[in-house]
């Protein structure tokens, strides 16, 4: 029997349920279709496009090494997978499923258009530990708050259970053509992405590797350096997984292991953190699912409500591009621009900044994310910028404010993180590395630094604009009660 196996974001061969039950059948045909129109207003961004060519590449290099070809296809995803099977004779198609809005409902009608004309169509869980309908409150709810979440999915049992790679994959004799990958236009036409390519191994050989030297060197000391930008203490998987290069399952058993290799409680905190990391992107696929409308609207209706700033083109554009004169988010957002990542407490603090400081609407920043991060995660990335705005499930109350000085003093404390990224600001003492705004002159001079020359004043001030941000809120609690 032939089977089309259409691979999507679970580009890996371990771990990959839909092509272990392919493989009971006998002849696989690996399939990917290119369809990013089918993603909605949400279809990926540079840095995504980036990191799919090269995995995609991983990928091929992978199957080959198997006996088998990844035929690549570009088009409406059910019009291709038709013209496959009637070029194949393929009597089933299996794939891995995804939880976006816009790709459930296309899934949805793939596969009774499928089963409709008598082929069989099968999908299975290689993204997330727990189905997001598999976790629910007592009274069948869907969960708003992570805690409580979390908390019922450690007592159904957080599976460990991981398939290993085949060894060979069976494939017919008259294969399928299908498109070259540079077809695909996924690369970018200027060259951007240097930076990118020195810090990153697309594929999952480079998402095992990451995994594992995370697991020896990093993870019994995660509890206390996560939230430090200024060192390599995060486990920097969020692309590998987003893009199914490694599975949850596989992080999960990894910690295990870990477990067994590191004692002390504070290695067993570390790995019980990491642990709890996976969690948050599990919360955040429950939350897209259950609640589909908030990758555009907040899920807190009182926001809907906001006054939210219209922030002219040069702020934003200084936001964007590390120009604010606030040195912890320069630092962050020079740092995306450059590698295509973020430190997860670095998101916070530029977030924050964006939205509370600067009054901009929580989708201003989200989607300037969406194209840069090379870990742009539709569930995730939605819960992150709605927490920080305050409009979210589980959200940091409106009424915090991250302030990105004491962020800098508390989690870069050396200046490091700064100094890195910012090196125009290199020389100041640590003082005011991450206020320069307070340095005598005579201080500024001996350091090189010219502000409102080689290094711009605060575009906001941050005092003034965290009360504007509370006054915001108090308006809305008092326009609720009034209702």
């Amino acid at each position: 029997m032939k089977t089309l196996l259409w691979f999507r974001r679970d580009l890996r061969l371990t771990d990959n349920p839909a092509l272990v039950r392919a493989l009971e059948d006998g002849q696989v045909i690996p399939v990917y279709i290119h369809a990013p129109q089918e993603e909605g207003h949400w279809t990926p961004g540079g840095a995504s496009l980036w990191w799919l060519h090269h995995s995609l590449v991983a990928l091929g290099e992978d199957l080959r090494a198997r006996g088998a070809d990844l035929v690549i296809r570009q088009g409406p995803s059910l019009e291709t997978l038709q013209d496959l099977i009637r070029e194949t004779g393929a009597q089933q198609v299996f794939w891995n499923r995804l939880y976006e809005p816009a790709l459930i409902e296309r899934d949805k009608g793939i596969k009774q258009a499928l089963r409709d004309a008598g082929i069989k169509a099968e999908s299975f869980n290689a993204a997330l530990l727990f189905e997001p309908w598999a976790v629910a409150k007592q009274d069948g709810d869907p969960y708003k708050v992570f805690t409580p979440f979390w908390k019922t999915c450690l007592g159904l049992g957080v599976p460990c259970d991981v398939t290993p790679a085949p060894k060979r994959i069976r494939t017919p004799s008259d294969r399928p053509k299908g498109e070259t990958l540079e077809s695909l236009g996924l690369l970018p036409e200027l060259d951007w992405d240097a930076g990118i390519g020195e810090l990153w191994q697309p594929g999952e050989a480079g998402a095992l590797e990451r995994l594992a030297d995370f697991m020896v060197e990093a993870v019994a000391g995660y509890d206390e350096m996560r939230n430090r930008p200024d060192r390599d203490g995060s486990s920097r998987l969020s692309p590998y997984l987003h893009f199914g290069e490694i599975g949850p399952r596989q992080a999960a058993a990894a910690c295990l292991v870990a477990k067994a290799r590191h004692g002390g409680k504070a290695a067993h905190q570390g790995i019980d953190s990491f642990l709890r990391e996976i969690g948050w992107r599990e919360f955040a696929h429950h939350l897209i699912y259950h609640f589909p409308a908030t990758t555009d609207e907040p899920l807190d209706p009182r926001f809907r409500e906001v006054p939210w700033s219209q922030v002219d083109e040069m702020t934003l554009n200084a936001w964007r591009r590390g120009h604010t004169g606030i040195p912890l988010v320069d630092a962050a957002m020079r740092a995306l621009w450059t590698t295509g990542w973020m430190h997860n407490r670095a998101r916070m603090v530029v977030a924050s900044l964006l939205t509370k400081n600067l009054g901009a609407h929580w989708l201003t920043g989200a989607n300037w994310f969406w194209d840069t991060l090379v870990d742009a995660d539709l569930a995730s990335n939605t819960l992150g910028w709605q927490w920080t705005a305050g409009c979210g499930a589980d959200a940091a109350p409106y009424f915090r404010v991250f302030n990105p000085v004491l962020q800098g003093e508390r989690f870069d404390p050396d200046g490091d993180y700064v100094r890195r990224w910012v090196p125009e600001l290199a020389r100041l003492p640590l003082k005011y590395i991450h206020k320069p705004w307070e340095a005598p002159e005579a201080v500024l001079k001996s350091a090189g630094v010219r502000l409102g020359g080689n290094y711009p004043r605060p575009i906001v001030d941050l005092a003034e604009s965290r009360r504007q941000a509370l006054g915001k809120w108090e308006d809305i609690k008092r326009a609720k009660d009034e209702g």
